[in-house]
């Protein structure tokens, strides 16, 4: 995953830091996992703006993502690494042997060719989808499932990987990619390595231009609207604001807004750092 960084002819070219995308194989995607995507522009059903911030932005399609690698003990073959315009990471087209063709989660270091497999007894090698109970200690793993069955919820963007450090009961204990140390049931799956396109947080996009084009609209802070618009607007001058806080008056930078009762806190053994 290399990063390409250009001569400074334009302005927009200055700072501009993007993907050599020298790990992508094809620039046509399966059209048989293709699906119709549309944008909301951040308005209801009624036409209003409910979410501000939103609009525009380059015509996409969804790519049909196999979050749940259910085809057990079938190998696949790896034909193409392709770019996702949905996501942060790189996907893999994959042939598996009765033909039929799926989308995953690029794993980092998968190459074209590479056979991969999933279910119980197979081998951790990078791409392969374990159950947690067979997944050797310390290893390095993505695309973790929540709920048996479910398909994978945690450590599915770019270059985020979680670790399994050890099991009690019928938990699996794994460090997350925030810091989060929690069980999960070991008959939930997980897929052996780190996401693709590790380099995407040094990623800058050098001008407003390339924020429009991926659908992202003007942010005014709320220090420059008026006190009518936002609890930190007016007052004379460039004034601070106060308190950091939402538009609706949430308090922000600290303030915890998970419920203390919520079920799932009985499974985090210790929280993500502040």
């Amino acid at each position: 995953m290399a990063l390409k960084k250009y001569k400074p002819t334009t302005p927009g070219q200055r700072f501009k830091i993007i993907s050599a995308f020298d790990d992508i194989t094809t620039d046509r995607p399966e059209k048989s996992l293709l699906a119709p995507k549309k944008s909301t522009g951040g308005r209801n059903n009624e036409g209003h703006m409910t979410v501000r911030n939103i609009g525009g932005g380059h015509k996409k399609k969804y790519r049909i993502i196999d979050f749940k690698r259910d085809k057990e003990g079938i190998p696949a073959v790896v034909k193409t690494i392709e770019y996702d315009p949905n996501r942060t990471a790189r996907i893999a087209l994959v042939v598996y042997a009765d033909g039929e063709k799926r989308y995953i989660i690029a794993p980092h270091g998968l190459k074209v060719g590479q056979t991969i497999i999933s279910g119980k007894g197979v081998n951790p090698e990078v791409g392969n989808t374990l159950y947690l109970s067979e997944i050797p200690f310390g290893t390095i793993i993505h695309n973790i499932e929540l709920r048996p069955g479910q398909g994978a919820k945690m450590a599915r963007s770019a270059g985020s990987y979680a670790q399994l450090m050890t099991r009690e009961g019928k938990f699996a204990i794994i460090k997350l990619p925030s810091g989060e140390t929690r069980m999960i049931l070991q008959t939930c799956k997980a897929t052996v390595g780190m996401v693709s396109n590790v380099d995407h947080s040094l990623e800058k996009s050098g001008k407003a231009g390339r924020s429009r084009w991926l659908g992202r609209r003007p942010r005014v802070r709320g220090v420059a609207m008026n006190p009518v618009d936002h609890p930190m607007g007016g007052g004379e001058g460039r004034a601070s604001g106060g308190h950091p806080r939402s538009r609706k008056g949430l308090p922000a930078k600290g303030y915890k807004t998970r419920p203390k009762k919520k079920d799932s806190n009985r499974y985090i053994i210790e929280r993500r750092k502040k």
